[in-house]
């Protein structure tokens, strides 16, 4: 029996789609977070559209023969990473590094010429290796929920 080649796709995530991003985001292997806990700080499938919707919250998915992957989003306006998550089968393909890759482009697009994000201090965390082999670098500085902020200084 052959296998079928894999078929991994990218593109523009979508309003319609946000239901589906807060299941992923419960399936992640670290920093699982659970639709509840979302909703407890105000994040729900209708709120996550409308940022979208605003234009406020640019994203881009993965999907894997035809299943969601892995998504990332950015915050226009601040040029925060909010969010990258990915399922755990498909770690270490490329599809976090290209997702990111993708955001920061449209941040980089908003004007930023800095993105920053909350990662875990923790070194035994996939994130903490993750960000700093791609050049992100500690500010020294810690979020309202105790992580890390790392900072992308962008060059022209």
């Amino acid at each position: 029996m052959t296998t079928q080649p894999t078929s991994i796709t990218f593109h523009a995530a979508r309003a319609e789609d946000t239901a589906a991003f807060i299941e992923l985001r419960g399936k992640t292997r670290q920093n699982a977070i659970t639709e509840e806990r979302l909703a407890a700080v105000g994040i729900t499938a209708a709120s996550w559209a409308e940022m979208m919707r605003s234009g406020s919250l640019p994203g881009h998915v993965c999907h894997r023969d035809g299943q969601l992957a892995g998504y990332c989003f950015g915050e226009r306006d601040t040029g925060e990473i909010i969010v990258l998550a990915l399922l755990p089968e498909v770690e270490g393909m490329g599809i976090g590094k290209t997702l990111l890759a993708l955001v920061m482009a449209d941040l980089r697009a908003q004007g930023h010429a800095r993105l920053f994000l909350g990662c875990s201090s923790d070194p035994a965390s996939r994130s903490y290796g993750f960000y700093r082999h791609l050049g992100w670098t500690s500010t020294g500085e810690t979020d309202k929920y105790g992580d890390e902020i790392l900072e992308c200084r962008l060059t022209a």
